[in-house]
């Protein structure tokens, strides 16, 4: 359900209720005026930030539709997680449905695919190729970096203290590491956004260099700190495990850069 792109002098009268959707639009110069939770926006995705001026409308789930009919938005965008909000949120403005992640279409190509419509919409088309340029330049430079030779990478996310998510196929990890030439350890299945949940206890004996993706959900860290299990895994116990920083796993351009940066930095600290 595509609605008509924004007219000239309207493009800042935009709401979203998809932080991908969100932190592509900063990245294109061209901010939504509303966000939905924007503090978890800046705990999950960290970078881009918001303006300080983006209104807060609410839960994604469950958006404030009496603020959103004050702020009065020309196009509401969202992803088809939310597409049942369609029908109250058309009142209110014109509904796009962006889509992005679907297993049958390569990761990276939607990704550009979603940069050059949202460019095109929002009359942002030389914003979006210079975007993919930059980062695919910047991707290049990160690679060769790089060691020469690196163990296979297992990248993950907490759930709670016994489960995590590990990022795999179709998902911007992976999207990602293939890009700045690294292995990926995982070959397990995977959803539709490139990540299975498993139990620490899948992680035992695998030799492999464990990257963990900040946020912990509040009290992990230190219940891992005890716990027998976590610190028997080889990449904890050798120390050679890697904590980054927030990235949005579910993320465009913005958190595919931002994860590049931070995962080169941490394997080649003196890369400039």
């Amino acid at each position: 359900m595509a609605a008509a792109p924004a007219l000239a002098g309207d493009n800042t009268r935009v709401a979203t209720l998809d932080w991908t959707l969100a932190e592509t639009l900063v990245a294109l110069s061209e901010p939504p005026e509303a966000v939905a939770q924007v503090e978890d926006y800046h705990s999950w995705v960290g970078e881009p930030r918001l303006p300080s001026d983006v209104s807060d409308i609410g839960l994604r789930s469950q958006p404030n539709v009496e603020l959103l009919a004050h702020l009065a938005p020309v196009n509401i965008l969202i992803s088809p997680m939310f597409s049942r909000l369609a029908p109250r949120l058309e009142r209110i403005g014109a509904v796009d449905i962006k889509e992005l992640y679907t297993p049958q279409v390569d990761t990276w190509s939607q990704i550009l695919l979603l940069t050059r419509e949202l460019g095109a919409a929002y009359s942002r088309q030389d914003e979006a190729e210079a975007l993919i340029a930059a980062t695919e330049a910047r991707f290049e430079t990160l690679r060769q970096a790089l060691p020469e030779e690196m163990p296979p990478l297992l990248v993950v996310q907490f759930m709670d203290e016994r489960h995590v998510r590990v990022f795999g196929e179709h998902g911007l990890f992976q999207a990602v590491l293939d890009r700045l030439g690294l292995e990926n350890a995982w070959r397990g299945e995977t959803n539709a956004w490139g990540f299975s949940l498993v139990g620490l206890e899948a992680l035992l004996h695998l030799e492999v260099r464990l990257v963990v993706v900040e946020p912990y959900p509040v009290g992990i860290e230190e219940k891992l700190a005890t716990s027998a299990l976590w610190r028997h895994q080889p990449s904890v116990r050798d120390g050679s495990m890697i904590t980054l920083p927030p990235v949005w796993s579910f993320g465009a351009l913005p958190s595919a850069q931002r994860f590049a940066e931070l995962l080169t930095s941490a394997l080649a600290p003196s890369q400039d």
